[in-house]
């Protein structure tokens, strides 16, 4: 006689990797795993940048640095890297064309003169409402069958999955 499945446990927020599933687990593994890589792939394709005129007219690096900016407010190099994960260089060469382009603004650490604060322009608030108006658009339009609770269920599963990734890269 083979005992019945058991429920998964609670899942864990430690950073330490898992348990090698239970044979039970693959399938939905394999399935999940598959789902990740089709959204990563439509995703990149899509750049799921929007609708209308603003479609696509800011990549990636500039949404999410932008968005940092708006909602930290002006932010050090080193301190907005390790908030993204990224390192300083990364992010001194993608801010590069925002301060060109008037998006972001580039002033001396009052602290410390040497370092360099970045913070969003009144511009680049305006053009990020523009982008986040048109993704907002987008994601109505993708999720218009869903309800509110799907929506922010989804929302906080995504958070969380994205969390765990962050804590794996960092260490």
């Amino acid at each position: 006689m083979t005992p019945e499945p058991t429920a998964p446990a609670a899942p864990s927020h430690a950073a330490a990797p898992a348990d090698p599933p239970a044979v039970a687990d693959v399938p939905l593994l394999d399935a999940f795993q598959h789902e990740v890589a089709v959204f990563a792939r439509r995703a990149e394709q899509t750049r799921l940048a929007g609708l209308g005129p603003t479609r696509g007219t800011m990549d990636r690096a500039a949404y999410l640095l932008l968005s940092r900016l708006d909602q930290e407010g002006p932010t050090g190099v080193k301190a907005l890297a390790a908030g993204m994960g990224i390192d300083s260089s990364t992010v001194t060469r993608q801010v590069a064309p925002l301060v060109d382009s008037g998006l972001v603004k580039r002033t001396a650490d009052p602290d410390d003169g040497r370092a360099v604060v970045l913070r969003i322009s009144a511009r680049g608030s305006d053009r990020l409402e523009e982008v986040r108006e048109s993704r907002r658009r987008l994601m109505t339009l993708l999720t218009a069958d869903w309800t509110e609770e799907e929506r922010a269920t989804f929302c906080a599963l995504l958070t969380r999955f994205n969390s765990s990734i962050a804590r794996l890269q960092s260490g």
